[in-house]
């Protein structure tokens, strides 16, 4: 059993310190009080700013979107949530309505990605505090780590449906909670670990203790990389040997052993590296279509191309996570699929990308959806590394991000999905847009910037 208080952020204390409201006895301010609290607000938000280090290309969405980020933490524990808002609808009238008022670790370790990037590392040792009690619940069965916790860190998120509620435009069933909390979901574990390997560089070396938690972590992962989940998406029809699950499970490994090597840490690298290279040739070997030229949704049910397995956007993560070479013949071709449009089994809606086509894809639900911010955001990104080599790819890459950028609302805000009118569709905001929105301008800035430098 993993029991011990340290903090990530070596201090036993919360690292955010709350100030009492002056008034709270209900009565209205003076307009000279209310004044005072404005001009400290605004001086609260201007100096976390401040900090960001991005100077780059679209510095001010690149901003808002690092705002909309700080907004989403839960200071007393320092979770994150994925969105503010519950049960708006992926489709007008649909179905797909979910709450997300939760902290998911997929999400959260994204959003610490994104602001570590930028230059922010108070909010990655608060986070870490809260893992690392929910890994001492555990007591060594990372197995029982679940996909998301309440703010307070409560497991059970019990998802109701509220009859009486008529919902968003006529968009029912209205849920609050979320079953997909007791859902498999192998790909947290990359997540997490690519989320502390980049904390313990810019923010915290981690201590031996953390990495004893980390070390079991990182074998539990290895004795069962081979299972079936459900998934980033949470689909509700069915476990299966998702692509994006199983490069994600690398990643986990790969950090571990870039962890160990770094710190010089006690692990089984011999073992590790064996696991890792075996999930290596399996997503090469069973995740291609060689008919179609794609890495697909999930791994091919037998010995042949003959599979109906759909194109799934989330393989578009491979070089983003250095899974593989951003113009490795196999993820451009990939690109190029999903490039093409829906019409053509492809994933583009007038330069926005769908996840998969859920009429080709049974994931447990019913009804249409839009297109999904983050994965056009990750296209964008993906073609912006490819640039680095091909600059025709980089030409692509700022054309698909400021598209993209356009269906911001009048405060650089975006929802989940955007509907084929252009409406904001899903849960709002989403704090997947916003970090897949920083981390593509962090790469299309430096890849033009480095096509300057050598030109």
């Amino acid at each position: 059993m993993f029991v011990f208080r340290e903090s990530f952020s070596g201090r036993k204390d919360n690292p955010f310190k709350h100030e009492e409201f002056p008034d709270k006895t209900g009565h209205p301010v003076s307009l000279g009080e209310a004044a005072r609290l404005k001009e400290r607000t605004l001086n609260f938000w201007r100096k976390w700013i401040s900090k960001c280090h991005y100077t780059g290309r679209w510095r001010e969405i690149v901003h808002r979107s690092a705002l909309a980020l700080k907004l989403l933490i839960f200071e007393p524990t320092g979770a994150i949530l994925a969105a503010p808002t519950c049960s708006l609808p992926e489709y007008v009238g649909g179905t797909r309505n979910w709450d997300y008022r939760f902290m998911w670790i997929r999400d959260s370790s994204f959003t610490l990605y994104a602001l570590l990037k930028l230059g922010f590392t108070e909010e990655a040792r608060a986070f870490m505090d809260f893992i690392i009690d929910r890994c001492n619940e555990l007591e060594g069965d990372f197995g029982k780590l679940q996909i998301m916790y309440s703010i307070h860190g409560h497991a059970n998120l019990d998802e109701i449906v509220l009859d009486h509620w008529e919902g968003y435009k006529g968009s029912s069933p209205v849920r609050i909670g979320n079953g997909a909390f007791h859902q498999l979901q192998l790909d947290i574990y990359g997540e997490l670990m690519d989320t502390i390997y980049l904390a313990d560089k810019y923010s915290r070396p981690v201590s031996y203790e953390i990495w004893i938690m980390l070390r079991k972590l990182v074998d539990w992962v290895c004795d069962n990389w081979n299972q079936k989940d459900e998934g980033i998406w949470e689909v509700r029809g069915g476990r299966q040997h998702f692509t994006y699950s199983k490069v994600l499970l690398w990643v986990a490994i790969d950090r571990g052993i870039r962890l160990a090597e770094k710190r010089s840490l006690p692990a089984d690298i011999h073992r590790w590296r064996t696991i890792r290279d075996e999930i290596c040739e399996f997503i090469h070997s069973r995740c291609w279509n060689s008919k179609r030229n794609c890495f697909m949704q999930v791994m091919r049910n037998a010995e042949d191309d003959h599979n109906p397995s759909t194109l799934d956007a989330s393989v578009l993560i491979m070089p983003l996570m250095l899974f593989s070479s951003p113009v490795d013949p196999k993820i451009l071709s990939t690109i190029e699929q999903i490039c093409k449009p829906v019409r053509e089994g492809g994933l583009m809606s007038n330069s926005l990308v769908y996840r998969y086509d859920v009429n080709q894809t049974d994931d447990g639900v019913s009804g249409e959806e839009g297109t999904f911010s983050i994965c056009t955001f990750w296209l964008a990104e993906a073609m912006a590394r490819a640039g680095s080599f091909e600059h025709k790819y980089l030409e692509q890459a700022r054309w698909t991000f400021e598209q993209m950028i356009g269906y911001a609302n009048h405060v650089g805000l975006f929802s989940e999905e955007i509907g084929l009118t252009g409406e904001a569709l899903g849960n709002f905001p989403q704090a997947f847009s916003h970090l897949s929105l920083i981390s593509a301008a962090i790469a299309i800035n430096r890849g033009y910037d480095r096509r300057n430098h050598h030109d």
